[in-house]
């Protein structure tokens, strides 16, 4: 397993849309998640920077950077699009972490 993280930005004002929205993920997304190698899957939120840290783990990153281009995740960054910031193509702006220590 690779293990990913990330940070993204969720709008001040729509902490609990965006909570909401995930706490109703569409089983159709999980499921082309799941497809894509995509597994022990968690995002938090800073309320006070309005920050998002996301972390995945993925079986290989080719397999995962082809989920950008499935019919659902378009569909999801659509509909996410007004609760967070996001780039034109409806993608949410999102800086990769380095790993810098992990204990098992």
């Amino acid at each position: 397993m690779i293990r990913k993280a990330f940070v993204m930005t969720v709008y001040p004002d729509k902490h609990e849309e965006y909570e909401k929205r995930h706490n109703e993920i569409w089983p159709e997304m999980v499921e082309e998640l799941h497809r894509h190698g995509a597994s022990n899957y968690s995002i938090f939120l800073d309320r006070e920077s309005n920050k998002l840290f996301g972390y995945i783990e993925i079986e290989n990153e080719k397999k995962w950077k082809q989920m950008a281009e499935t019919e659902i995740n378009q569909k999801w960054w659509e509909f996410m699009d007004s609760v967070m910031e996001t780039y034109p193509d409806k993608s949410p702006v999102s800086t990769n972490l380095k790993e810098v220590f992990h204990m098992d």
